[in-house]
């Protein structure tokens, strides 16, 4: 009986820390898979401008309140393409938060999908950097969808950050401007077992069901080389 008390309890002290992790992955796999349902819809995501786009931003099943009175936290997964200049293979998983005030999104009850694309180096710096304003520290716009984005104003075209999302079925542009997107630095200590730096991370090449789902999509940087010959890493 000791001995089998003794195992219980080394067991019980041991399962954290295989667990550790586990909700990172789902949330990994959860990416990769609401990645490709929108892929798939007809009138999604214009190709040209996931052609254009340095990074993406997945979260899946935002829900409203989840933390706090009105507030809404939303933790997804960011990938960029590898390279100085972003013109390489879709890259490693980086774990972000979306963060915005009971004021925006009027999601209801149900979850929400949400989709970023960051259209320029310099959203993508400032992201993988540190807390950015959505409209404040970086333009956005509700994005176009569609098989072209013709459609599109002026002032979406350049927008830095396009952003969609996706609930019960109904896929749209819609506004997140004043909300923050940030690393979830916890998520990704979790993750990858040790503390990481977002930009450095990102130039990694990555292995996970989103970032092949990109690779397979969007395979070649489509963007003007006069808005990449200026990065600076």
């Amino acid at each position: 009986m000791r001995k089998f008390l003794t195992g219980l309890l080394i067991c019980t002290l041991a399962s954290p820390a295989f667990a550790k992790g586990d909700k990172e992955k789902e949330r990994l796999e959860e990416s990769g898979t609401v990645m490709k349902e929108v892929l798939n819809i007809p009138d999604g995501i214009p190709k040209e401008l996931l052609d254009k786009a340095e990074c993406v931003v997945v979260l899946p099943s935002v829900k409203k309140g989840a933390i706090g009175i009105g507030v809404s936290y939303g933790r997804g997964v960011m990938t960029c393409r590898t390279g100085a200049n972003f013109t390489g293979g879709w890259g490693s998983a980086v774990f972000m938060a979306l963060e915005q005030g009971s004021l925006g999104w009027q999601l209801g009850g149900q979850a929400t999908d949400f989709i970023l694309l960051l259209m320029s180096p310099r959203s993508a710096r400032g992201v993988l950097s540190s807390k950015v304003k959505l409209g404040a520290d970086a333009s956005a716009a509700a994005g176009p969808k569609g098989r072209t984005a013709e459609a599109a104003t002026d002032a979406t075209m350049r927008a830095e950050i396009l952003t969609y999302s996706r609930s019960r079925g109904l896929f749209a542009g819609v506004s997140l401007s004043g909300s923050t997107l940030r690393p979830d630095g916890g998520a990704n200590e979790n993750f990858y077992g040790h503390k990481v730096v977002a930009k450095q991370l990102v130039q990694q090449g990555g292995n996970s069901q989103l970032s092949s789902i990109l690779n397979g999509a969007s395979p070649v940087n489509k963007s003007e080389p006069k808005s990449l010959k200026d990065v600076k890493r």
